[in-house]
């Protein structure tokens, strides 16, 4: 069945509708990674967003059990160039068109997404929809015009507070649509994590007797999160506390610093940062649409990580207190894992802060 990706300025692309189809509407983003789409479907940081997917072959190795973000996907469409029926993994429980099927994602195949990322590259993110035929595009247009992304965060965090498992450090997680694998690698190096919604009170928090606190990843703006940025406010000097993706842009706006859209933001497998501290250079997994604005970043933190390709703030640390934070995901799923160390760092932080505040 035919049908059409629609750009919120009037531009059409045609292809084939393949796994649920219907009308769907969000943000057009592109990912440059080869893999990894599994990741990608279920990471509640592309929640109301179109994926384009700039690899030409998706699906060629099917649905596993192992490589999900979330119980679910959160995408609001898919488009791929070209989409596999047959797919080859020992792992593989399903395919790709089965599963959006399964979870009711809109894919249109088929397309030139080499013309389409150009586009968005030059011309920036955009809100489209995909649609199943051309005859009332005046009302989709203005569908489009009507269409907001505020506070999507919330949505997508759980309701309430869960103890996932117990260890050393004691980990209070905000949840702003945190993947899977930022838990499990929390776990694995022996944390016990107890994960809150984003909405969730200070005083709620201090109540579990956290050793650090974790910001997440999640969609959005982060200048929409005024309930994190009053929960980093509070625990900045008082616990440890760290973030990743969203949660880094909101440890900086908690300390005065401004955040921005970027034109068509960081989403792949392949971003180049280097560690200033380290001096090393690190391929990353990324996934955002805003940034740090370099020069409103605060006098008593230091940029610790810069983007190879433009430039961008990576990572921040407070001078004084145990803070810090990444752009970038070094947990990877998907991606590399050369920036995992990162883990490892801010940990080794928590447990040095608890031992001085011991003596």
């Amino acid at each position: 069945m035919n049908g059409y990706l629609l750009l919120a300025d009037g531009t059409i692309f045609e292809g084939t509708l393949i796994g649920d189809v219907k009308n769907a509407i969000g943000e057009v983003v592109f990912n440059t990674g080869m893999t990894g789409y599994q990741e990608i479907l279920t990471d509640p940081s592309y929640y109301k967003q179109i994926v384009v997917m700039g690899y030409p072959l998706m699906g060629n190795y099917g649905i596993n059990n192992l490589d999900f973000q979330s119980d679910k996907s959160y995408v609001s469409g898919f488009v791929v160039s070209h989409l596999s029926e047959d797919y080859s993994n020992p792992e593989s429980e399903k395919s790709l068109d089965a599963y959006l099927k399964e979870q009711g994602v809109s894919c249109l195949s088929g397309i030139d997404t080499r013309s389409l990322i150009q586009k968005i590259r030059t011309s920036g993110a955009i809100a489209g929809k995909i649609i199943l035929a051309t005859d009332l595009l005046e009302f989709h247009l203005e569908d489009l015009k009507n269409t907001h992304f505020h506070a999507i965060a919330h949505e997508v965090s759980l309701s309430v507070p869960t103890q996932v498992s117990t260890g050393f450090p004691n980990v209070a997680v905000i949840d702003f649509g945190v993947k899977r694998g930022i838990v499990e690698t929390l776990i694995k190096k022996g944390c016990g994590v107890t994960v809150f919604p984003s909405r969730t009170l200070p005083s709620v928090i201090e109540a579990t007797n956290p050793d650090m606190v974790f910001l997440s990843n999640g969609p959005g703006n982060p200048e929409d999160m005024m309930e994190g940025i009053y929960c980093a406010k509070y625990f900045s000097g008082k616990l440890p506390l760290f973030g990743i993706c969203l949660g880094h842009q909101i440890i900086a706006l908690a300390h005065g610093a401004k955040t921005e859209k970027m034109k068509f933001g960081h989403r792949g497998t392949n971003h180049p940062v280097k560690d200033l501290l380290k001096q090393k250079i690190t391929i990353t997994s990324q996934n955002h649409g805003y940034h740090i604005i370099p020069e409103t970043l605060p006098k008593n933190f230091m940029r610790t990580h810069t983007n190879l390709n433009d430039e961008t703030i990576e990572g921040i640390k407070h001078l004084s207190a145990p803070i810090a934070s990444v752009q970038y995901h070094p947990e990877a799923y998907p991606g590399p894992t050369d920036a995992s160390y990162f883990f490892d760092d801010i940990l080794k932080t928590a447990v040095e802060y608890m031992e001085a505040k011991a003596c």
